[in-house]
């Protein structure tokens, strides 16, 4: 296990951005930024033993900074919408900035993906780890309680990547993280042809901006069935409200509402490329997952200076349920003081 360090840039305010690459012994790379925690690039073998790259990105700070799809990012304090950017906690009403549509997004206009967070790495036990530390100040857009945040990213050489949340907070607030990695296994045009099974058979439907309606409804007999695995283009462009309203897949799919001690790490997914032979498994604690199809991904600058189009990854975004503030009947995303915020996700990466 090995973890390099090296200045990739400088945001336009003239902080300093480090890049971290992790490596192990099985020929997984995985870099990562101290700007918004990012995933700036996974690179695994694919069948025939070759090293590729299986996330989408950019080159350079600049880019990152003009890019508006939070690639890699951490997301927070409030990973995806809260409608109207409203939400009430004790009785007390607060205003949040609303920077998609009517709503708020990934914790507003300047949310997690745009700090620069503190880091150190160490190697111990077959594991390279890295951690990153900010701290939320009360009021920060909007948000009550000052947060101080912890992402730990930790590779083993079984081609795993752990990313650890933790948050505590000094009054009582909200908090939902999450990480919106973009996946492409094969660097194909699009994310079409790739076979997905997701554990669930419960999702959230949403009004037309992305907010859910209350309803947790069976996926069955619906294109949102993906309890057996499927490609994700077969049923993408149906006749459907729910897809013609996101313009593709962009939905929380429901895996747990009470959460078992016992067993907390669940199995939440499995991604099949068949012309690489590359697999990847998602573990989470967390209650759902986004599946988001890069609808609104056409213009986003690419590695090389080109442009991605529509779909050109995927995101599975493990994380608590949209409007969860507003809606008592989705598990909380309320921390207190005392309390300690902990939800992991694994990404397994694999061939067949």
């Amino acid at each position: 296990m090995k973890i390099f360090q090296e200045v990739f840039g400088a945001t336009g305010s003239g902080e300093t951005v480090d890049a971290f690459r992790l490596s192990n012994q099985s020929g997984m790379e995985v870099t990562i930024l101290s700007l918004g925690g990012i995933i700036q690039s996974i690179r695994v073998p694919d069948r025939a033993g070759n090293v590729g790259e299986v996330t989408l990105g950019c080159d350079n700070v600049g880019d990152y900074e003009r890019c508006g799809a939070y690639p890699g990012a951490i997301v927070g304090r409030f990973a995806n919408r809260i409608a109207r950017g409203a939400f009430q906690l004790d009785g007390e009403s607060y205003q949040l900035a609303c920077n998609n549509g009517p709503n708020h997004l990934h914790g507003g206009k300047s949310g997690f993906d745009r700090r620069v967070w503190r880091a150190e790495h160490h190697v111990q036990d077959n594991l390279a780890t890295l951690v990153l530390c900010c701290d939320s100040p009360a009021g920060e857009e909007g948000y009550p309680g000052t947060l101080k945040v912890q992402v730990i990213y930790t590779l083993n050489d079984q081609n795993e990547l752990r990313i650890d949340y933790q948050a505590v907070t000094d009054a009582p607030t909200i908090v939902n993280l999450t990480n919106h990695a973009y996946f492409n296994l094969n660097g194909s045009a699009d994310c079409h042809s790739h076979q997905l099974q997701l554990h669930s058979s419960r999702f959230t439907p949403t009004d037309d901006t992305a907010i859910p309606l209350g309803e947790i409804a069976s996926v069955s007999n619906t294109p949102m069935d993906f309890t057996t695995m499927k490609p994700i283009g077969r049923d993408i462009d149906q006749d459907d409200l729910q897809l013609q309203q996101a313009g593709g897949y962009d939905h929380n799919w429901v895996i747990w509402t009470e959460r078992d001690n016992e067993n907390p790490l669940k199995l939440v997914a499995r991604v099949e490329e068949h012309e690489s032979g590359r697999t990847l498994e998602v573990f989470s604690t967390q209650p759902g997952v986004q599946f988001y199809t890069g609808n609104h991904l056409a213009g986003e600058v690419a590695r090389g200076g080109g442009e991605y189009g529509m779909r050109a990854g995927f995101c599975l975004e493990t994380q608590h349920f949209p409007d969860s503030p507003n809606r008592p009947e989705f598990p909380s995303t309320r921390l207190n003081p005392g309390e300690r915020y902990h939800e992991q996700t694994v990404f397994r990466f694999g061939v067949i």
